[in-house]
């Protein structure tokens, strides 16, 4: 299988770690998905669309829209609690930002593919300081420690590290200037804050490049061949793939309270790959 073009983003670097089948399968197989993540259907296909009506309203303010033409868009009780709180969080924590980037894409090379990344919002400071916000809609605070581990918060640090001369006129970014902040709607007074290091920076790149000639390596094997991506041995996460019946790992989806206690589901939007420009080195 050729990879020249292989891309990978957090959440397909997040899918082979968790279950390399899964990410096989949705990837380079682009199989359709199956099954639902979870149940009951019609609470998670609710949640999916005020989290994506939220991020719209999120990008319109960060664009300049007036706060009361965007107000207009919010048509359930949720998603009118979480624009007032976003709204009151947006002024007092962003007010001293010199630049907002909204929805700000970057690429770079890793190895022999290609990293990529989509921020809710990038924000520039007079010191040279960047702070990367993602806005989350989860009706479970995920803990700290697993947020920390996880590849968005590692991607989007090393990414931005990677790239950021482009923001200092092409002098080096210093990874300690760059925060990432994770903004929960349902817990707006307990956002996740996660500064970041050289020696992080270092550590992330080194891991990336690690796990990016690994799962090119895979892919180039010849034909892709399953045994090239094995599944999980944690059969709980089967429980809120929507490949499962590809592998015979059950039918029945888990429940969605369950599986945000374990933080198996969430917001899922994907990048459009074409839309996101290379970093230059």
């Amino acid at each position: 299988m050729p990879t020249a073009a292989l891309t990978l983003s957090q959440s397909s670097l997040q899918d082979y770690s968790d279950c390399p089948r899964r990410f096989k399968l949705r990837y380079l197989d682009a199989l359709q998905y199956p099954g639902i993540e979870s149940q009951p259907l019609a609470a998670y296909e609710r949640l999916q669309e005020q989290g994506r009506g939220f991020h719209r309203m999120a990008h319109q303010f960060a664009l300049g829209i007036p706060e009361e033409m965007i107000t207009k868009g919010s048509d359930s009780p949720d998603l009118e609690r979480w624009w007032g709180e976003f709204v009151s969080f947006y002024k007092s924590e962003l007010g001293d930002a010199q630049g907002v980037s909204p929805e700000f894409s970057l690429s770079a090379p890793l190895g022999a593919v290609r990293l990529v990344a989509k921020f809710d919002l990038l924000a520039h400071y007079a010191d040279g300081g960047m702070r990367i916000y993602d806005w989350k809609t989860y009706r479970v605070r995920p803990r700290d420690e697993r947020l920390a581990a996880r590849w968005q918060t590692r991607v989007y640090s090393a990414l931005l590290a990677q790239g950021g001369a482009q923001f200092q006129e092409g002098r080096p970014l210093d990874p300690a200037q760059i925060e990432m902040v994770y903004w929960f709607a349902n817990f707006p007074d307990a956002p996740a804050r996660f500064p970041y290091s050289a020696s992080q920076f270092q550590r992330d790149w080194d891991s990336l490049e690690a796990l990016a000639g690994e799962i090119n390596a895979a892919a180039a094997a010849a034909g892709s061949e399953d045994e090239c991506f094995p599944m999980t041995e944690d059969l709980e996460r089967c429980t809120y793939c929507p490949y499962r019946a590809y592998c015979a790992r059950g039918v029945q989806a888990g429940s969605l309270e369950s599986a945000e206690v374990e933080g198996e589901t969430g917001e899922s939007f994907e990048l459009d790959f074409e839309q996101i420009g290379e970093i230059a080195f």
